[in-house]
């Protein structure tokens, strides 16, 4: 093997491809890191905005402008009753709902804008639910699922029953799914609300919740 300076020409080839290489995966990395950034995912918007007439629609034109679709809207009173909390769900990559994040904050009478989805929180919305229940097994196996979803029966009659869950998104449609096959009549669901949690740590689903995932999956 023929030496070039104390080198061995070996030597350099080895060092040309390791450099290569790690070229290769720093390329790779760089694309697959855009590529995360650019997928189209769901996203929860908390936005403090005065509480007047007119504020909502100016918050959803943002929205429409872009051509974004708002899955579930929910709007609340706040400890201070001259601001509102609207709660926004739609889906869209980061970069966008970023730019829409910082164009509601520019809107005058928007006091506070956050993009729940990327720091710890709870998400919870609520369905009230009108299912098919005549008296005898059809019933006893409603309020077999109201037990096991930890759910509440909050009117009855004598062939339906009108129950209410509440928990995040896969509890309420599972429960729904599993109501299916009785015969639901109606439903009614609200927008979903989050709040950030105490810790910066994502907490492990209640036991409760795995057994109601468990159920809902056989």
């Amino acid at each position: 093997m023929k030496e070039f300076e104390g080198f061995r020409i070996a030597d350099w080839a080895g060092k040309g491809q390791r450099a290569k290489s790690q070229g290769i995966e720093q390329i790779q990395s760089i694309y697959w890191k855009s590529e995360i950034r650019n997928c189209i995912v769901r996203h929860t918007l908390s936005i403090v905005v005065a509480d007047q007439p007119g504020e909502l629609s100016r918050i959803v034109g943002l929205f429409s402008a872009r051509g974004f679709n708002i899955e579930t809207i929910s709007v609340g009173a706040t400890l201070d009753p001259q601001w509102a909390r609207v709660t926004i769900v739609t889906r869209g990559d980061d970069r966008t709902i970023d730019q829409i994040c910082k164009q509601c904050a520019r809107l005058a009478r928007v006091r506070d804008v956050q993009d729940v989805t990327t720091r710890p929180h709870i998400e919870r919305e609520m369905a009230l639910i009108t299912v098919n229940a005549q008296p005898g097994l059809q019933r006893q196996e409603v309020l077999n699922l109201v037990g096991v979803f930890r759910a509440k029966v909050v009117d009855i009659s004598h062939e339906q029953i009108v129950v209410e869950a509440s928990g995040n998104k896969e509890k309420v449609e599972g429960f729904i799914e599993m109501l299916k096959p009785l015969g639901i009549h109606e439903i009614t669901r609200t927008g979903r609300i989050a709040i950030g949690r105490l810790s910066n740590v994502e907490a492990v689903a209640p036991a409760d919740e795995e057994e109601v995932f468990a159920v809902a999956a056989s």
